[in-house]
Order: structure tokens, then sequence, then C-alpha cells
């Protein structure tokens, strides 16, 4: 049936337990650490300079900072001549004042003045109610989730698909969190498209193993699922690299506004594909999936008169 035959849910327990460790310093980081927020979250005002030669970011920091901006996150923004500056709100300051005091700053200490490029500014409550929304479209799609896929197949494969898309969507926040990247509405959009990724892989999977289920009626549940997981790898494998080779392009040349959303997409296709082999399949078997729950129910009176 399969030409590859890996022992993939053999070896549950090692990846499980790599799992949980990696779920576990996910978690300790997101609570200690917590997420970088963006300006879409906290609000604040965005500022983005050019210049002709490449910024020196050491001497920026200095001089906002010794111009009363010590809260002023300064990055290259693209390119080295291309400079980001983020700042807290500013009570009684309107964002076009700021955003004057700011290029006036900068510009005492260098030779080559600074021209803005654009100025956004986000209220404090525009971004509570963006994270506010964040939330709870997480909340709904994962309620989303467990429904269909309760209907589609059994409650087990429900909460089988339901830990391993947590298992995902934990650790590429974890990665955030550790690594300090900024978190925004554009990462916000990659968790919810990592989401429907990681769900449609296991579905693959769940599927085929629905159907060995009701062919195979002589091997073991074990077998059906290492059977199934080898007959969709071929599938799985090609699926990831194709996503993976156009995510690594945009990493690479869709510039700075999209970066972290290909970090989160890059890192999360990883693991996606990860869990829908090792974390997804396993999970229903835990909780104790069989062929009884997943044949297709005899109709009454049906034995009797021959019909199927």
């Amino acid at each position: 049936m399969s030409k590859t035959n890996i022992n993939f849910i053999g070896n549950r327990n090692i990846a499980l337990i790599f799992s949980a460790v990696l779920s576990i310093v996910s978690i300790g980081s997101l609570a200690v650490r917590g997420l970088q927020m963006g300006i879409d979250f906290t609000g604040g005002t965005l500022i983005e300079v050019g210049y002709q030669q490449a910024a020196d970011l050491t001497v920026l920091r200095n001089t906002l900072d010794s111009s009363g901006f010590a809260d002023a996150t300064v990055q290259n923004f693209g390119t080295t001549k291309d400079v980001l500056i983020r700042l807290k709100p500013h009570e009684d300051v309107s964002s076009v004042d700021l955003s004057a005091r700011v290029l006036e700053a900068i510009n005492k200490t260098t030779n080559e003045p600074a021209s803005i490029r654009r100025v956004e500014f986000v209220g404090p409550q525009v971004g509570d109610d963006l994270a506010e929304d964040g939330f709870l479209a997480l909340l709904y799609s994962t309620i989303g989730i467990l429904i269909y896929v309760a209907w589609r197949f059994e409650w087990k494969f429900a909460v089988g698909s339901i830990i391993a898309t947590f298992h995902d969507v934990i650790v590429t926040l974890g990665l955030f969190s550790i690594l300090g990247l900024e978190f925004d509405l554009t990462v916000l959009a990659a968790i919810l498209a990592l989401i429907g990724y990681s769900l449609n892989d296991t579905i693959v999977v769940y599927d085929r193993i629905r159907e060995n289920f009701r062919q195979l009626r002589n091997k073991s549940t074990e077998e059906i699922m290492n059977i199934s997981v080898n007959v969709t790898l071929s599938r799985t494998i090609m699926t990831s690299l194709t996503v993976f080779l156009v995510l690594v392009s945009l990493f690479f040349l869709g510039g700075e506004v999209i970066h972290n959303f290909s970090i989160a997409l890059l890192f999360g296709v990883v693991f996606g594909t990860y869990s829908s082999i090792f974390i997804a399949s396993p999970a229903a078997l835990l909780l104790g999936i069989s062929a009884e729950d997943l044949m297709i129910p005899v109709k009454e009176g049906a034995e009797l008169d021959g019909r199927p």
C-alpha cells in the first residue's frame, strides 16, 4: 500500500516527550517574558525615516534617549538607510508634533538630515480592542475546529486535532517570546493561517485512518495508524515543502513589513507537519480510538431484508 514503512506511531513516546518539553519551555517563556506586543496592540506612534547613507542605530538610540524618548524602539526597516522608530503613547501630544520633535532630535547629531517617510498612530483603546478581537478570533476558530472534526470524524479525533493545533500555536508563540520578536497584526494573521494549515494536514491523515479502519480489519489500531501516516507521507512532504519554499522567498524578498509574518509561518509549517504525524494520531490513540468508533452504523432491519 505504501513504499515507506517508518514506525512513526511506535516512536510516539519520544515525540511526545520532545513536544512536552517544547511546550513547557514555550509556556514558561510566555508566562515570564510574555510577548513583545507591536504598536498595533499597545498603541503609540510609528515613524519611518530615511537617509542617503547607512544610519548608525546606536547614535540614534542615544540621541532619542537624551532627548526624552527613552522608550523609543529603533531598528532598520528593509535597508540600512531606512529606520523605523516606535514610540509608546504620549499624552497631550499629537502624532504630527511628536514626529516633528523626533525628527528635530535625531537631526541634531547627524550631518545628513533624515527625511520622514510615514507616520502612523494607534490609540491605546484601539490597541486593546485589536488584542481582544485577536484573542476572540483564535478562540472561535478553535471552537469551530472542534465542532467540525467531531462532526466529520469522531470526538476522539476532534480532541486529537485540537491538541495538535494548540501544540503548534503554543510552540510558535514561544519562539516569538524567547527571541523577543515583535507580535503584531501580521503575526496574528500568520497564527490563524497556521491553525488552518495544521488542521488541513491532520484531516488528510485522519481521513486515511478512517478509510483503513474500514478496510484493514485484520490489523491492530496502531498498525492501521502507522500505515495511514506512511501512505500520506509523500503528500504531506510535498505540500509542506512547496509552502516552505514560498515562505522562504517571502522571508528574504518580502521586506520588513512581513518579516515576522514569514518567520511565524516558516516555523509553524515545520511543526504543523510534525504534529500531524507525531501528535494528532498518537493523541487519538491515547484516547482509545478503535475501529468500532468509525464503522458505518448498520440501519435497523438492513440485515433482514439484505439492504446495505
